[in-house]
C-alpha cells in the first residue's frame, strides 16, 4: 500500500527557485595561418581516396590469372595418379593416413585453383575429375583415412579417373 504522506498534498506548496539563465560567451574563430608546411585535411583526404578507389572498382576487374591449359592438364595428371596410388593402398599400410592427407590437400587445392575459371567448367575431364575428388574426399571425411573405400565406389572412382583421363589427352 502507498504512504498517506505521498497521496496527501502538503499544506503549504513550495515554490521552486527561478532558473537563471547562463551568461553565453561569443568566440569568433579564424582560420589559422598558413605555414610553409600544411597538412591535408581530412576531407581532402578523404576525397581523394574516395576518387582513386571507385576508379579501381570502375575499371573491368578481370579473374586471378588464369591457368595455362598445359598447367591444368599437368595438375590434373598428378593428381589422377595421388588418387589411384592413394585407393589401391592397403589398409594395413602405416603410410595410408600420410598419403590420404597428401591427397585431400592436393585435391583442394585443385579444387580451388579450377572450379572458379569457366573456360574449364563444361569441360568433361574437369566434371569427371571433380566428382571422383568428391567422392574420394567425401569417404575420407566420412570413414577416416584408413577405411577401404567399398568395390563399387571404388570403380566408379576408377572410371572417372579413365574417362577424366581420356577426355585430358583429347583435350576436353
Amino acid at each position: 500500500m502507498a504512504s498517506p504522506t505521498l497521496i496527501t498534498p502538503s499544506s503549504t506548496p513550495k515554490s521552486l527557485s527561478p532558473i537563471k539563465p547562463k551568461p553565453t560567451i561569443v568566440a569568433t574563430l579564424t582560420p589559422p595561418a598558413a605555414t610553409a608546411t600544411t597538412h591535408p585535411r581530412r576531407r581532402e583526404f578523404f576525397s581523394i581516396t574516395a576518387s582513386l578507389l571507385s576508379a579501381t572498382w570502375l575499371l573491368p576487374l578481370t579473374p586471378a590469372l588464369a591457368a595455362s591449359d598445359e598447367e591444368y592438364v599437368k595438375e590434373t595428371e598428378e593428381v589422377i595418379n595421388k588418387v589411384r596410388s592413394t585407393i589401391s593402398m592397403d589398409k594395413n599400410d602405416p603410410n595410408v593416413a600420410t598419403a590420404v592427407a597428401d591427397l585431400r590437400e592436393s585435391s583442394n587445392s585443385w579444387v580451388a585453383k579450377y572450379r572458379r575459371e569457366k573456360a574449364l567448367l563444361g569441360r568433361v575431364s574437369f566434371r569427371d575429375m571433380y566428382s571422383a575428388l568428391n567422392a574420394v574426399s567425401g569417404h575420407y571425411i566420412s570413414f577416416g583415412p584408413t577405411a577401404p573405400i567399398p568395390a563399387k565406389r571404388k570403380a566408379r572412382i576408377l572410371e572417372e579417373m579413365d574417362t577424366a583421363e581420356k577426355a585430358l589427352q583429347r583435350g576436353r
